[in-house]
């Protein structure tokens, strides 16, 4: 086993060329100037972000928390409106703030978890705009 190491360390890299992969040109290993294979003009970072929440979908309607509810797709002017907004209950449960409000016309408990409803908070999500 030592000799096996022993003996990498000894095999000559002849042959290999070290490879500039900064893509900014400069000094390569060998000490001779290259001219840079591509140049970065112009940069556009995409960034993701997520939810502090288990889950990504309103019970009540099945959508996504981030696209509109059912009831927002199907009357635009009331989005408009109302704008989107996503509720956070104090049992760490979250819906459409639509759908939420339907529900509690009729039942003042969770739909998950039937304790006492309570917003612990309500956010502003951007607008949905699919791309035509």
């Amino acid at each position: 086993m030592a000799e096996d190491k022993a003996m990498e360390a000894e095999v000559p890299r002849a042959g290999i060329k070290s490879w500039n992969t900064s893509g900014l040109g400069g000094m390569d290993k060998e000490g001779s100037s290259e001219e840079p294979r591509f140049q970065i003009k112009k940069w556009s970072a995409i960034a993701l972000w997520g939810w502090d929440i288990c889950t990504d979908t309103c019970a009540i309607c099945r959508n996504k928390l981030y696209e509109p509810s059912i009831e927002a797709q199907a009357n635009p002017q009331l989005a408009d409106v109302n704008g989107y907004s996503i509720a956070f209950g104090c049992c760490g449960h979250v819906f459409h703030m639509d759908c939420i409000s339907r529900w509690l016309k009729t039942r003042s408990v969770c739909p998950l978890c039937n304790q006492e409803w309570e917003f612990a908070k309500v956010e502003k999500i951007a607008a949905f705009n699919p791309i035509s």
